[in-house]
C-alpha cells in the first residue's frame, strides 16, 4: 500500500495546526517591527478592503519586489481584453507601495492573506478569481489546496525552485507532490527548475525562461543620475549590488587591492537589505575607509572611497553608471540575486559560485561574456582591473551581456498564452 497520501495528509494537518497557533503572534510582531501595513492588516486576514469587480478577475501572486516588478508586462498584456481586472497580491510593505505607484487601471494590490484556512478561505470567498497565476517560488500549502478546491484554474509561472528549496521539500515530499501537482500547469526558468518540479509531480510542465528578461529595464531618476556621475567626475567605479551578510568585507579586500592600481576608485556597496547600511560604514571605517551613506542625503566627495547606496528601487541608476556589476547573494551560499536587471542595461556582470537561483541565467550570460565568475576578493580585483584598464572591453562586455540577456526572451508571450487557454477552458466548463 502506498503510503504517500497518509504521509501527505498527516504533514498537511501538522502545518495546518503550527501555522494556525502562531500566525496572529507573528502578525502582531511583525506589524509592531513595521514590517506589516497597520492599516490594512485586516488583508493578511483575508478580509478585503475593496468589492469584487463584476467581470473576469485573474490573481496573480508574487512575494515581493522583485516578483512585482517581473510581472507588471504580464498585467498590461492580460488586461488588452475588455471586461477584465488584475488582482496583485504580494507580502511586503515596499511591493504594496510599488504596485500602488505603477500597477495600470483595472488592475489593484492586496496583501496576501496568512496562510491559515481562515484567512485563505475568507480571500477566496469574496474574490472568486477566475484564474490564479503563483510566481517564482510562493508553494503556501493552504492558499493553493484551498485554492484548487474550488476548481479555480491554476499555474505556477517563473516557476524558480532551486536545489537548496528541492532538498528542503525532500523532507516533506508528500506534501510538495499534493502541492506542486495542484497547478494546472507550470512554466520554468529552466531545465533543472524543470526537473525538480517534475520529481514532485507538477504537471504540463515547460520551460519558458524568465519573466524579468521581457521586463522593461529598471527605472531612474534622470536628474538623480545626472546628479551622481557629477558628483564622481569619471572615477573608476566598483559597484557591488544587493550583498548580503558576508560578501561585503570580500569587496572591500578588493577594493583595497585595487586601489593601488586605479587612482580615485570608488567603491559602491548596494546592500539586499538597506538596514545593514550602518554596518557596511562601520565595517567600512574599521578597514580604514573614507564612507559615505546615501540614505542620509550624502553624494560621494573626493575624499569618499566606500559609497553606501543603502536605499530602495535605485539599482537603475548605479548600473547605468558602472561598467560593470558585481552582484552578491553569490560569495555566500544565497543563491545569486537577477542578474538580467544589469544585464538588460548593457553592464557588465560579475558573480561568485553559489548562483543556483538563477542558474540557467548566469551560465549562458557568463559564457557569452567569456569572464565574470569569481571566487576570492583577488578574483573580483582581477576581473575589475581588466575592465578598468581597458574602457572598450568593458563596453565590449556589456554589449555582450546584453545580446545574451535579450535573447531569453519569450516567456512573458507564453504566459500570456497559457493564461488566455486556461480561461478559455475554464470559462468552457
Amino acid at each position: 500500500m502506498d503510503d504517500a497520501p497518509r504521509e501527505g495528509a498527516l504533514a498537511l494537518a501538522v502545518y495546518r495546526g503550527v501555522i494556525g497557533a502562531v500566525a496572529p503572534a507573528v502578525l502582531k510582531a511583525r506589524t509592531r517591527r513595521g514590517k506589516e501595513d497597520a492599516a490594512r492588516i485586516g488583508e493578511r486576514r483575508g478580509l478585503a478592503s475593496r468589492p469584487r469587480p463584476p467581470d473576469t478577475l485573474i490573481w496573480i501572486h508574487g512575494a515581493s519586489v522583485g516578483e512585482s516588478l517581473a510581472i507588471l508586462p504580464l498585467v498590461a498584456r492580460l488586461l488588452e481584453q475588455p471586461n477584465r481586472h488584475v488582482l496583485v497580491t504580494t507580502g511586503t510593505v515596499t511591493s504594496a507601495q510599488l504596485m500602488a505607484e505603477r500597477l495600470p487601471e483595472r488592475a489593484f494590490h492586496q496583501y496576501v492573506p496568512v496562510d491559515t484556512r481562515d484567512a485563505v478561505r475568507r480571500f477566496l470567498k469574496h474574490w472568486q478569481p477566475d484564474l490564479a497565476l503563483f510566481v517564482e517560488s510562493e508553494l503556501w500549502p493552504n492558499l493553493i489546496l484551498e485554492t484548487r478546491a474550488r476548481g479555480i484554474p491554476m499555474a505556477l509561472v517563473n516557476a524558480r525552485f532551486s536545489q537548496k528549496s528541492y532538498e528542503g521539500w525532500k523532507r516533506a515530499s508528500a506534501l510538495a507532490a499534493r502541492i506542486v501537482s495542484s497547478f494546472d500547469a507550470t512554466l520554468a526558468q529552466d531545465g533543472p527548475i524543470a526537473n525538480r518540479l517534475i520529481a514532485f509531480g507538477a504537471k504540463r510542465v515547460e520551460i519558458a525562461g524568465s519573466l524579468k528578461a521581457d521586463a522593461p529595464p529598471l527605472p531612474v531618476n534622470e536628474a538623480a543620475l545626472e546628479a551622481f556621475r557629477a558628483s564622481i567626475a569619471g572615477r573608476p567605479l566598483l559597484l557591488a549590488a544587493s550583498t548580503h551578510p558576508g560578501e561585503d568585507e570580500i569587496v572591500l579586500e578588493a577594493a583595497r587591492a585595487l586601489g593601488g592600481n586605479h587612482a580615485g576608485l570608488l567603491t559602491v556597496i548596494v546592500p539586499r537589505h538597506p538596514q545593514r547600511g550602518g554596518d557596511i560604514e562601520g565595517m567600512a571605517a574599521t578597514s580604514g575607509f573614507s564612507a559615505a551613506r546615501r540614505s542620509v542625503g550624502a553624494l560621494p566627495t573626493p575624499a569618499t572611497d566606500v559609497y553606501i547606496a543603502d536605499t530602495m528601487g535605485e539599482l537603475g541608476l548605479f548600473y547605468r553608471a558602472a561598467p560593470f556589476a558585481f552582484l552578491g547573494g553569490s560569495l555566500v551560499p544565497h543563491g545569486g540575486q537577477n542578474p538580467l536587471e544589469a544585464a538588460r542595461l548593457g553592464t557588465a556582470v560579475a558573480s561568485g559560485p553559489h548562483t543556483d537561483n538563477f542558474a540557467d541565467t548566469f551560465r549562458m550570460l557568463l559564457d557569452a561574456q567569456g569572464a565574470g565568475r569569481v571566487h576570492s576578493a583577488a578574483e573580483l580585483a582581477d576581473f575589475a582591473h581588466g575592465i578598468f584598464s581597458d574602457p572598450a572591453l568593458g563596453q565590449k562586455t556589456g554589449a555582450r551581456a546584453k545580446a545574451a540577456a535579450e535573447s531569453m526572451g519569450g516567456a512573458l508571450a507564453a504566459t500570456v498564452e497559457l493564461a488566455e487557454n486556461l480561461l478559455a477552458a475554464h470559462a468552457r466548463a
